[in-house]
This record gives structure tokens, sequence and C-alpha cells, in this order.
């Protein structure tokens, strides 16, 4: 696990609608507070994505994505933690969940972390976060310290390192409703 000042750092820089970078059970991701517009057009912009494509968002529990999703079904809810491997789901978006969340569709992406670092953030938060892989369009995933401080360095607010093992795979993403593999 990354140092707990590090975390409470992260914490604190996310509060201030900063962006900042952390580990997954996947990959390295870049994220902030889906609620902060201003942080996740820097995201946009230091990736050089397109906001169109719309972004993950990544929690420790499924009620922290409640504001933003519309999965009142019993047994599709229990699909979104029931998954061995990490896998992110597209699902129905409130009608009130942003537009630079969803890239201006009608559905968000959600994830379930395993990951302790991204967990006990998302428990002191009290909510999700917004979760890209960690790296520039085209580019692949930072998987490294040394890539992370390549990429970012000067361009984000807090940059967490976990020793904790990751994929060095992005998550599966799958449809709810029907089940299909879309990555």
């Amino acid at each position: 696990m990354a140092t707990e000042f590090a975390l409470r750092h992260a914490i604190h820089c996310i509060h201030r609608c900063g962006v900042i970078v952390y580990p997954t059970e996947t990959v390295y991701g870049i994220g902030c507070d889906p609620l902060c517009e201003d942080a996740v057009e820097r995201i946009f912009n230091i990736k050089g994505r397109a906001a169109s494509k719309g972004l993950i968002l990544i929690a420790s529990h499924l009620e922290q994505l409640d504001e933003f999703i519309d999965v009142p079904d019993k047994k599709d809810r229990a699909s979104l933690i029931a998954e061995a491997e990490p896998t992110s789901w597209v699902v129905p978006a409130r009608s009130n969940t942003p537009a630079w969340i969803t890239g201006g569709r009608d559905t968000v992406a959600v994830r379930i972390t395993s990951h302790p670092d991204v967990a006990y953030l998302c428990d002191r938060l009290g909510h999700s976060l917004v979760s890209t892989s960690a790296n520039l369009s085209g580019h692949k995933p930072a998987s490294s310290a040394l890539q992370l401080h390549r990429y970012f360095d000067g361009l984000v607010d807090s940059i967490l390192i976990s020793e904790h093992p990751m994929t060095d795979q992005s998550s599966k993403i799958r449809e709810l409703k029907s089940r299909k593999l879309l990555r």
C-alpha cells in the first residue's frame, strides 16, 4: 500500500479539485472527484483524450455509485460486484449524471475495486473516483514509477506508488443488460 502520508495528500488534492495518479488492480489510473468538472477537463487535456469517450467511475462499494447509476434491479446490482476479475460495467446513467463523465451518452461505465489504495481513497472520501488509464492518448498505460513521472510529472497534483500487484491489463468492459464483452 502507498504510505499513509501519500494517501492523505491524495485525498487533500481531490478535495481541492485536483488530479491524481494511483494504482488499481489492473493498471495505474488517473482520476479526480467526478463532480469536479474542471478536474475532469484537466484529465482530458493531460491525456489528449476526447471528452466524447466518457470515463469510468471506480468505487469501493456499490453505494458510492448510486448517485450516477440507474440500476434498481437487485440481480443486476449483484452482477456489478460478483465478477472475479476486474470488470467495468456499462450501465444506465441517472439523468443528472454529468455529460463530462458519460461522454454525452445515457450510460456510464463503473467498476468496484479490490485494490486497497483505491478502496481507502473512496472510503475516506465517501464517493467514487474518475478512473481512466494513466497514459497519454495512443500510448501504453504507465507500468512503473519512472513511466508515471515521465508522463505526468508537473501535470498532476499527486502520484501514488504502490507495491501491490497489478495485472498490467486494462479491465474488461461489459454491457450490463446483455453481458456483452465490449473490451
